[in-house]
């Protein structure tokens, strides 16, 4: 079922998490052979209960532009791979040291800090390896912008140079706009590519791009700031996690720029701005406004 057949949020964020359980499943390498303990880490880190947002979003905006069902599910699943990818180092003891994901032991806790590396490594390669096959689309130019807008999306003006300007400004007071180019990269940029995707795939022109593009900017900021909200007052609904590990780590944060209600006011404000976005799409998007409306009101 295509997810423009659900009317509901909920369902379709759940249809969306399944279909990409099931194509990761089929993609990610098995076998008992010398390499069997690094397909099982990163079958670990990447199969089991988990919202998939960022593939929803793929799927959302795929259906925008009548984008096939598997070339779809391939690069949502291609998406989520590189997001596991960057779970995996993220957690690493060098980095965030954390030691649970998703209400189980982290990669390197459930095996070992080498191997959590490498199972990083082998997902992100499997990850460019989906979008660059022939199966995603007929078009190779396609495949190579899907390629080179993933590559952008985690690479050191990405999610790779966020996460560097993570851990050089740890400690550090900063101003808002300067946390906001922080999480831009870190966060904002791989959800940029997940609400872009569809409209890849689907060859659409400028000005569909650039409401997709504007939605990505204000949801990514708003998924951050409520992020650090649910740390900060320890309600969220995940095991494992400490509350207010964000200000713990010493790590930049909006909330010590903007405090608890004026964070909670602007987090509402971007999402209410995303939305805005989507206007030229009508009715077709309320899939993309709802999951707007998730993000700033969602406990985990």
């Amino acid at each position: 079922m295509p997810l423009s057949g659900f009317v509901q949020f909920t369902a379709a964020l759940d249809h969306a998490a399944r279909t990409t359980e099931r194509q990761m499943d089929r993609l990610l390498p098995a076998g008992d052979g010398p390499e069997a303990r690094l397909f099982e880490a990163m079958r670990y880190a990447t199969l089991g209960p988990a919202k998939r947002l960022r593939p929803f979003f793929v799927f959302a905006g795929a259906t925008l532009f009548g984008v096939s069902a598997l070339a779809t599910a391939r690069v949502a699943a291609a998406v989520e791979l590189a997001h596991c990818y960057a779970h995996i180092h993220d957690d690493l003891p060098a980095i965030d040291n954390d030691e649970v994901r998703r209400g189980r032991p982290s990669c390197h806790r459930q095996y070992d800090e080498a191997t959590a590396i490498l199972a990083g490594d082998a997902l992100q390669a499997l990850a460019f390896e989906v979008l660059a096959h022939a199966d995603t689309h007929g078009d190779p130019a396609v495949r190579a912008n899907l390629v080179a807008g993933l590559a952008r999306a985690i690479g050191a003006q990405g999610l790779v140079g966020g996460q560097m300007m993570d851990l050089q400004v740890r400690g550090t007071a900063l101003e808002s706009a300067s946390i906001t180019r922080l999480q831009r990269l870190k966060t904002g940029a791989l959800i940029g590519f997940s609400c872009l995707a569809g409209a890849m795939l689907g060859k659409a022109a400028d000005s569909p791009r650039h409401a997709l593009q504007a939605y990505a900017h204000d949801l990514g900021l708003a998924f951050q700031i409520t992020d650090e909200l649910l740390d900060a007052e320890g309600t969220r609904e995940s095991p494992g996690k400490a509350p207010d590990r964000v200000r713990a780590a010493g790590k930049a944060s909006f909330i010590d720029v903007l405090g608890l209600e004026r964070a909670r006011a602007q987090a509402s404000l971007l999402a209410g701005q995303a939305s805005k976005h989507l206007d030229l799409f009508g009715a077709k998007a309320d899939l993309l406004r709802q999951a707007a409306n998730f993000v700033v009101t969602r406990r985990s």
